[in-house]
């Protein structure tokens, strides 16, 4: 499942969701590497 994660205020990743961290960030995968941040929460229209 794709999934976006904030790492600032600016910058935001997409990439494979891989798990969940006790801390509320997930980490996600890109071509080669894993990120971890908080994400990006679904707004209503």
């Amino acid at each position: 499942m794709i999934r976006t994660i904030e790492l600032g205020t600016c910058v935001s990743v997409q990439g494979v969701f891989v798990r969940a961290l006790t801390d509320g960030r997930i980490v996600i995968r890109t071509d080669s590497r894993e990120f971890a941040g908080f994400p990006v929460s679904h707004k209503a229209a």
